[in-house]
């Protein structure tokens, strides 16, 4: 698993914007990079529309919000549209980028065993170094969490 202080690791994929955005792209930035399992379930919704209503305190702090799944960008851009979220959400349909930030693992779902995204969320700071590492978010309090964080440890 990454730790603190690793190197982010860089990556290139598709966007809701038309365009494939590299993470680093953002370098001098601030980013919050959250992985989730699936658009339009419950907790991701909740997750989702958590950093919507943040959106703006992280701008005002100098940080991008991206969140990526495995889902398609035709899926991402009805997420978008039917929550109005204001950034952009990565496709990664084949696991690559999720298997890099070790956040697909084996879960149990229903007593069924399969492989999928862990909720996990990394805080990369300026530098492209991981300044925050959560595997196995809890949704409930996490973008105030995150938000705290950014606020006191990368201004």
């Amino acid at each position: 698993m990454l730790q603190v202080g690793d190197q982010a690791i860089d990556f290139t994929l598709d966007a809701t914007n038309g365009k494939k955005v590299s993470l680093s792209d953002f370098r001098g930035k601030n980013v919050v990079l959250f992985f989730y399992p699936k658009d339009n379930t419950p907790g991701c919704t909740m997750e989702a529309c958590g950093f919507r209503d943040k959106h703006a305190e992280f701008v005002e702090l100098d940080t991008v919000v991206l969140g990526i799944s495995r889902d398609s960008i035709a899926s991402h851009e009805k997420f978008i549209k039917k929550h109005d979220l204001p950034f952009l959400l990565l496709s990664d349909p084949d696991g690559e980028v999720c298997t890099k930030y070790d956040v697909l693992q084996e879960k149990n779902m229903f007593g069924k065993k399969a492989i999928g995204i862990v909720r996990s969320t990394f805080v990369i700071d300026r530098d492209g170094k991981l300044a925050k590492v959560d595997y196995k978010v809890k949704v409930a309090g996490h973008v105030e969490e995150v938000l705290a964080f950014v606020r006191e440890q990368l201004q």
